[in-house]
């Protein structure tokens, strides 16, 4: 059969309302609707719209084919209701619920009303079957994809926190860096270290790696993609935090950081600009009035 069984729109149809009922109830027993994150009004209106649009369709005598364009607007309804969900915490199998509970129902329904069909009852349970695994399948697909974009969304805002620029004083900003250096990390420093040297007219950037687990020869490129970026736009570099584990591995595999000036410290290296700058710090002593 390549349509959907003609029985299916007059017994959901006719049965509407029961199957409404019952299908927000195995909802809310089974607890995919997540009390608290879901109000249970949003629930039963969310539903009603559903099972509306699906008689609509099913009425119409649609191929049973849901990733058909003639089912443009089911998909569009569950793409936004997936989407929703996924923000909100929902589990890929809860989403998928949805429809797959509203099953029962349906197949309550059609067994009373083709009781004396047995043929009939098989077809229409079978086209049935076949549209809303259809339907389900599709709120998985969005719902990952939604889960994709939020993910990769917030693996975006973890690196741009990740990459603060400081002023540490007028003419001398630092970078502290946190974590591993990848090339995408890399470009997104690089990004934010240029742009921050710009705006401020900076001549001297400090370069922190003490957050840095391990230096290898590929952080050590990315390292010195940044310095020769930073040194473009006429600032000088000083990478701070070389611990003497990072010292032995940077000797061992050979990388060779003379071009750039290196400090232990943050505050040994902050030392080094202001003398580049021509400043330096004294301690002021004060003394108290006599009277």
């Amino acid at each position: 059969m390549n349509r959907l069984a003609s029985r299916l729109p007059a017994v959901v149809e006719q049965h509407q309302q029961e199957i409404l009922t019952e299908w927000v109830r195995l909802q809310l027993e089974s607890g995919a609707w997540r009390a608290g994150r879901l109000q249970e009004s949003q629930l039963r209106d969310e539903s009603q719209r559903f099972l509306a649009l699906l008689v609509s369709n099913i009425q119409k005598g649609l191929q049973f084919d849901a990733r058909s364009s003639q089912w443009s607007d089911i998909r569009e309804f569950l793409g936004e209701l997936s989407r929703s969900r996924a923000t909100q915490g929902f589990s890929p199998s809860q989403v998928a619920t949805f429809v797959f509970s509203l099953k029962q129902p349906i197949f309550t329904r059609l067994r009373t009303s083709l009781l004396k069909e047995p043929e009939a009852l098989a077809d229409t349970m079978w086209e049935t079957t076949l549209l809303l695994d259809s339907l389900g399948l599709y709120t998985t697909e969005v719902y990952q994809q939604a889960r994709e974009s939020v993910i990769a969304r917030q693996q975006e805002e973890l690196i741009e926190l990740s990459t603060p620029v400081v002023e540490l004083w007028p003419g001398i900003l630092a970078l502290p860096l946190i974590g591993t250096l990848d090339s995408e990390r890399t470009q997104v420093v690089m990004e934010t270290l240029l742009q921050r040297l710009v705006a401020t007219g900076s001549s001297i950037a400090v370069i922190d790696i003490t957050g840095v687990p391990t230096v290898d020869t590929l952080v050590a490129q990315h390292l010195l993609k940044t310095v020769s970026a930073a040194q473009l736009m006429g600032a000088d570099c000083i990478i701070s935090g070389i611990r003497p584990q990072i010292a032995q591995t940077i000797v061992h595999l050979g990388i060779d950081l003379s071009a750039v000036a290196t400090k232990a410290s943050l505050s040994d290296a902050f030392a080094l600009a202001l003398k580049r700058r021509g400043l330096m710090v004294t301690s002021g002593v004060t003394t108290a009035a006599r009277g």
